[in-house]
């Protein structure tokens, strides 16, 4: 894919916000993110309340990302909803497991935004898995994290009805769980933990895994190993230093999960050959927020 083409398909400022999918020629694919990527995880949980709509707006319309992280839990009837937590207990101003909600219930919850955050937010209701790939999908490649596996056929059927399959990541802790994705025709992706990389073969999911989720805190040798795998997109989670970030692009990682993508992108990598701020800004608009 050209850098024009890359260019076009990236989310520009003076395109106006959530443009219609027509203006960009179609759903952004997979196929257009930038050799190395930026996720804003949770939205970009250190600058913008998590997994809340005007969050992910904000994250959207900043273009200091290329990928948008939510979490998903599923609700009692079914519904699958953006929450981290198996509780409401941290985020909002409620109580109680969430997988005990009916969708009725779901839509009185309000989040609580977290006082540190910089800028003014207030309360709102949390967004269901449809209303964010309703107001994102195909606008922005997501990466949609399948916090119950029970969740998991539901996901890929709303996945599946909007033509998302090549612009959505289902991202799990669980091997089993991404080959299961992979077979149902969805973009898989699993993390794991620095403690788990110390005895993980990745090499034995490079057949069905297309993105490696790796803990940046991991030893060299075992983000090496991930590197090395055979699985095409090595990404370290969850970043929120520029330091952070350039040990592990310097051992290879080709992308990044981050909390904080806007100063990310303000601050240009050292040490990496051919990356500067945002990765490879030439390749996609970034706003200095």
């Amino acid at each position: 894919m050209s850098l024009t083409t890359l260019t076009l398909a990236a989310p520009a400022a003076n395109a106006g916000p959530l443009a219609p999918l027509e203006w960009g020629g179609g759903p952004l694919t997979v196929e257009a993110l930038p050799h190395v990527t930026y996720t804003a995880h949770r939205g970009g949980a250190l600058e913008v309340p998590e997994n809340s709509m005007s969050g992910l707006v904000a994250a959207y319309e900043r273009g200091t990302a290329q990928v948008i992280d939510v979490d998903t839990r599923i609700l009692r009837d079914g519904t699958l909803v953006a929450m981290h937590d198996a509780t409401l207990d941290r985020t909002t101003t409620s109580t109680g497991p969430v997988r005990s909600l009916t969708l009725r219930q779901w839509k009185k919850v309000r989040l609580r935004p977290g006082a540190g955050l910089p800028g003014s937010w207030h309360s709102e209701r949390p967004p269901t898995v449809a209303e964010v790939l309703d107001r994102f999908g195909g606008r922005i490649v997501l990466m949609l994290e399948a916090k119950d596996p029970r969740g998991l056929r539901s996901l890929g059927k709303l996945i599946r009805a909007r033509g998302l399959t090549r612009s959505v990541f289902v991202n799990s802790n669980k091997p089993d769980v991404a080959l299961r994705a992979h077979r149902m025709g969805l973009l898989a992706q699993v993390w794991r933990s620095r403690t788990q990389m110390r005895s993980d073969r990745p090499e034995q999911w490079a057949g069905f895994v297309d993105v490696l989720d790796v803990d940046h805190k991991a030893r060299d040798i075992d983000l090496l190993r991930a590197v090395n795998s055979g699985v095409p997109r090595v990404w370290a989670h969850t970043v929120t230093t520029p330091g952070q970030r350039d040990r592990a692009l310097r051992l290879g990682c080709n992308g990044v999960i981050t909390d904080a993508p806007g100063l990310l992108a303000r601050t240009p990598a050292k040490g990496v050959k051919g990356v500067g701020a945002a990765g490879l800004s030439e390749r996609w608009p970034v706003d200095p927020m």
